[in-house]
C-alpha cells in the first residue's frame, strides 16, 4: 500500500545535498570467499550526481557468493530478488550519516525500486540502525566496516516490506536493542511479531523522551486506525545534531536516473514490451523488437519502474515520458499513499506533519526508498502536504499568512499528478471502499 520512491537530484536541483559523497519467514545463507573494493570516487546513473561508493564482491564471481539471501515470502506478491541482493553504502552525513541500499522488486514482475537502510553514529560511539534491510555477508560486512558497535535496531513502519528485515538483521547484532513502531499487524493472518522472528521489542511512543537515544533523536508517531482493514503506522525521527529528517513513506523524491543497486537486467526487463505495455497502449502498434542494452533503453525501463509504482496502472506505459518529466525531481507525497491512506484522515496526517514542521528544524529529509538525503527545508516539506487543506473544513484555514498560501500553492503544483495516470488508482480506491477494504472516511467521519 504504502509504495514511496526517494530520489537523488542532479546538481542543478535545489534538493541535491552537498554532503552526498559517496517487506512469514526469510532465511540469510551465506557464503565464504568475500573480498572488497573500494571505489573511492564513482559516478552514479545521474550525470552529475558524485558518490562515494563502498561495495562488496565475492571472489570476482558475477553472482557475488556475499549477497546470497533466500527470501520467497509475502502476500500476495512475494518480494524479491529471490536470491541475491547487492548493497550499496553511501555517506549521507561524513562520519555520521550511511545509507545502505538494495534493489527490492515486486514479485515476479519487471518493477522494482531501492529499499534503504540509515546507521546514524550516536554520541556514545554505537550505531542507531533505522528500517533494515536483507542481512546479507555483504551488507553486514560493510555495517562492520563502520568499525562500530550496533546498539539499537529500529522498525519504523508497519508495513512488511521493512518488517520481514527487522528478526534476521538483529540476530545478526544481539546485543541491539530493537524498538518497533506501535500497533504492528500483518494480513491476511494478523501475526504477532515473534512470528517475523522479532523478539524482546520495546514500542516507540509519540514525542517519548525516556528512550535512551531521545537526547539525540526524537520521535513523532502517526498511528491512525480509520484507513481499513489495518492501522497506517509510520514513525519520523529527527536527528538533532546533524539535522536530518527519517521517514519511511511520507514523502518522496524521484530521481531523473535509476538507484545504482537496480540493475541492467531489471531495467531491461521493464523495457520491453511485455503485457503490461500492451494494455497500456491505448490501441497503438507496440513492437516486438528485442531490447538493446543501451542508455536509452535503461532509462526508459527506469520511467515505466516508476509509473506502476506510483500509479499501478499509469495511462501510457508505452511512452512514459511526459507523465514521469511531471512526477519527477520535486518533493511529493506518492499518489498511492495520497489516495488510499492519507486522504483518509487529514486531520490527523495534518496534525503530524505541522508537528514535525514546527518542532524540528531540519535540512534535509532521508525517505526509505530510492536516493537520499534530499535538501529540503520545513516549509518544502509543508508544501508537499498541501493536498490535505482541500479535505479539511474551513475552520482549519483561518488568517492565512502570506508564507501558508505561498507554501500552499507550491504545493498543489508540486503534487499536481496528470489525471489520465491516476484513473486505475482512483478506481482501485472505489473498488477498495466498496468491499470494505478501505473506509470512504475524512477525518474519521463518512464521507
Amino acid at each position: 500500500m504504502a509504495a514511496a520512491i526517494a530520489a537523488s537530484s542532479p546538481k542543478c536541483s535545489p534538493f541535491r545535498s552537498p554532503e552526498f559523497n559517496s517487506s512469514f519467514l526469510s532465511a540469510a545463507v551465506q557464503l565464504k570467499g568475500l573480498c572488497f573494493q573500494v571505489k573511492p570516487i564513482r559516478r552514479s546513473r545521474d550525470r552529475n550526481d558524485v558518490r562515494l561508493v563502498v561495495t562488496a564482491a565475492a571472489n570476482g564471481e558475477a553472482s557475488g557468493g556475499g549477497r546470497f539471501y533466500f527470501n520467497f515470502t509475502g502476500f500476495p506478491f512475494p518480494l524479491g530478488p529471490f536470491l541475491n541482493r547487492r548493497t550499496q553504502r553511501y555517506e549521507a552525513v561524513k562520519d555520521s550519516i550511511w545509507l545502505f541500499e538494495q534493489e527490492q522488486a515486486l514479485g515476479f514482475s519487471s518493477v522494482s525500486t531501492n529499499i534503504r537502510m540509515t546507521v546514524i553514529k550516536l554520541k556514545s560511539g554505537g550505531l542507531w540502525v533505522h528500517a533494515p534491510i536483507a542481512p546479507t555477508k555483504e551488507c553486514i560486512q560493510l555495517v562492520k566496516e563502520l568499525d562500530a558497535p550496533v546498539e539499537y535496531i529500529i522498525l519504523p513502519t508497519f508495513a512488511y516490506e521493512h518488517k520481514i528485515f527487522v528478526g534476521p538483521f538483529s540476530r545478526k547484532f544481539p546485543q541491539a536493542q530493537v524498538w518497533v513502531a506501535p500497533r504492528q499487524w500483518s494480513w491476511p493472518l494478523n501475526l504477532p511479531l515473534e512470528f517475523f522472528g522479532i523478539f524482546r521489542s520495546k514500542t516507540l511512543q509519540d514525542e517519548d523522551l525516556s528512550t535512551p537515544f531521545a537526547d539525540e533523536i526524537e520521535q513523532k508517531v502517526l498511528s491512525s486506525p480509520e484507513v481499513g482493514i489495518g492501522p497506517y503506522v509510520e514513525v519520523a525521527f529527527y536527528h538533532k545534531r546533524t539535522r536530518t529528517l527519517l521517514v519511511t513513506d511520507a514523502v518522496i523524491y524521484v530521481p531523473m536516473q535509476p538507484p545504482e543497486c537496480i540493475s541492467n537486467e531489471s531495467l531491461l526487463a521493464s523495457a520491453k514490451n511485455g503485457l503490461a505495455v500492451r494494455i497500456l497502449s491505448k490501441g497503438r502498434e507496440v513492437s516486438d523488437e528485442p531490447v538493446v542494452d543501451n542508455k536509452m533503453n535503461r532509462q526508459k525501463g527506469w520511467e515505466r519502474m516508476v509509473l506502476q509504482i506510483l500509479f499501478l496502472g499509469p495511462s501510457n506505459l508505452l511512452e512514459p515520458n511526459a507523465s514521469f518529466s511531471q512526477m519527477s525531481q520535486k518533493l511529493i507525497v506518492s499518489p498511492i499513499v495520497k489516495t488510499l491512506v492519507f486522504s483518509k484522515v487529514p486531520e490527523k496526517v495534518k496534525d503530524w506533519i505541522d508537528r514535525i514542521a514546527r518542532d524540528w528544524k531540519f535540512k534535509r529529509i532521508i525517505p526509505a526508498h530510492f536516493a537520499a538525503p534530499i535538501n529540503a527545508s520545513r516549509s518544502d516539506f509543508l508544501a508537499s502536504f498541501a493536498f490535505l487543506d482541500d479535505l479539511l473544513e474551513e475552520r482549519y484555514i483561518t488568517r492565512p499568512s502570506l508564507s501558508f498560501l505561498f507554501t500552499s500553492l507550491l504545493g498543489k503544483a508540486a503534487s499536481y499528478f496528470p489525471p489520465d495516470d491516476m484513473k486505475t488508482l482512483s478506481s482501485l480506491d472505489q473498488f477498495l471502499v466498496s468491499v470494505g477494504a478501505v473506509k470512504k472516511t475524512v477525518s474519521g467521519r463518512n464521507k
